[in-house]
């Protein structure tokens, strides 16, 4: 018997490739990824390399450029931009120097910087720091109108944040804040009580009846599975029409020996103290609205009810299973998104507006809080910088609308467009060139080229 292989022998053949593989591939598989040989075929598989590891800062940047906060930063700036030519397009210098652009364009280009920076500068001055004032008590002053501004809308903003948390869309921020309005300037008006007892109780019973009001909504969704949209926006034509009706019966909410549907004032012992004296209209509601903050965090972030929160809000039907009371998370959302949402209706009662009421006390807030609750991402933090920034919208607006013609209602434009930048990230992206959430850095370009020659 010889130990020789026949030179027929399929069995030797076939090892005897995969020796010559082995030995012509050893460069290539130091330089390039692991080699296998099937002994059946014969045939090479090449595994690919391993992705080089990406950096720690390299993580970070591109977390930062595809997450959340990036795309409500950069939907502020694109709005503003588009704030910028509409506030161009409407200046009356602009136009009149636009009507000869061509044979001298460089005057139509100084009437538009001229009409955009003065507009902003207005802006500036007026929603956080006038240098036009000789001192810091009087120049900060357009800081403190717009933390006033922002306090309602920081507090309706965390109820309505609150409710998309649980994946419900609370839209009846105004009939919650009218009836909140009317309860807390009901016992602030109609009660002689002590100062601190007096604002106490009719805080309480602003934000009960708030709570109240949405939990109409929260009940309706739990026991007969109605859309809480609906419901929402059916009970605001029904809460406004209720305080319509009392703000003009005697003896309701209508003031004593007055026809129009206004409140009386309300009694000093209820009334928010300023925060910085009474040269300024910032008031207590403030740092309620801060706690506020502070409350909805530890809620969501913190406390079993905020998981429970979380996790009908992602699934409700795995919340379902694993043992979770959806119906009663629904309920319990609501009465606490309307507390919050009250708790806006009390802030203008008994801290802006101290001198009567009418109607339109929820001044459009109550529809502004969604859209803060959006550029804040549902989030507390995320809510109270939005709440700051439009509050900052509406009284540096008003500065430029006094300062420079600037129509208010660009203003508006101004915040519509930053709703819909932010309901469209893609288009962000786009346009920022931004990389899609989740995207890895491309291979190093050496793998790449190995690749391509294979």
């Amino acid at each position: 018997m010889s130990d020789s292989h026949s030179p027929h022998d399929p069995t030797a053949a076939r090892a005897d490739r995969a020796a010559e593989i082995a030995a012509a591939t050893d460069t290539d598989v130091a330089l390039e990824g692991t080699v296998a040989v099937d002994t059946a075929a014969g045939a090479r598989v090449v595994t690919p390399p391993p992705a080089p590891e990406e950096s720690r800062w390299s993580r970070a940047l591109r977390e930062i450029a595809t997450g959340n906060a990036i795309i409500s930063v950069l939907a502020v700036i694109l709005a503003l931009l588009v704030g910028a030519v509409m506030i161009a397009a409407t200046d009356e210098n602009v136009q009149a120097t636009s009507a000869y652009f061509f044979a001298r364009p460089g005057d139509t280009l100084a009437a538009i910087w001229q009409s955009v920076s003065g507009a902003y500068a207005s802006f500036f001055q007026g929603a956080i720091y006038n240098f036009r004032r000789p001192e810091f008590a009087t120049g900060i002053k357009p800081l403190t109108e717009t933390l006033t501004f922002a306090t309602p809308l920081i507090a309706a903003g965390l109820g309505v944040a609150l409710a998309f948390r649980v994946g419900m869309f609370n839209i009846g921020g105004r009939g919650q804040m009218l009836v909140a309005a009317a309860a807390a300037g009901w016992v602030a008006f109609s009660f002689d009580l002590p100062w601190g007892v007096h604002m106490v109780i009719a805080l309480v019973a602003g934000v009960a009846a708030g709570a109240i009001w949405a939990g109409i909504a929260g009940v309706l969704k739990a026991r007969t599975g109605a859309h809480e949209v609906i419901v929402t926006i059916m009970l605001n034509h029904v809460a406004y029409y209720l305080v319509y009706y009392m703000l003009r019966t005697p003896g309701l909410l209508q003031a004593p020996g007055s026809s129009n549907p206004t409140t009386p004032p309300m009694k000093d012992t209820a009334v928010f103290p300023d925060l910085f004296g009474s040269g300024y209209n910032l008031h207590f509601g403030f740092i309620l609205s801060l706690l506020a903050v502070v409350l909805v965090w530890w809620i969501l972030e913190r406390s079993s009810l905020g998981f429970r929160f979380r996790a009908v809000g992602l699934n409700p039907n795995a919340a379902r299973v694993a043992g979770i009371n959806v119906k009663s998370m629904y309920i319990y959302s609501m009465l606490i998104s309307g507390a919050l949402i009250g708790l806006a209706g009390v802030d203008q009662v008994l801290g802006t507006v101290t001198t009567g009421f009418s109607s339109g006390i929820d001044a459009g807030i109550g529809f502004d809080a969604i859209t803060v609750a959006l550029l804040g991402r549902s989030t507390p933090v995320g809510v109270l910088v939005a709440g700051i920034l439009f509050g900052a919208f509406k009284a540096g607006g008003f500065a430029m609308q006094a300062a420079n013609g600037v129509p208010i209602d660009i203003v508006l434009v101004v915040q519509s467009l930053i709703v819909l930048f932010i309901a469209a990230p893609p288009l962000v992206r786009a346009i920022f060139r931004l990389p899609a959430p989740g995207a890895r850095q491309p291979q190093a370009r050496a793998a790449k080229k190995k690749e391509a020659a294979r």
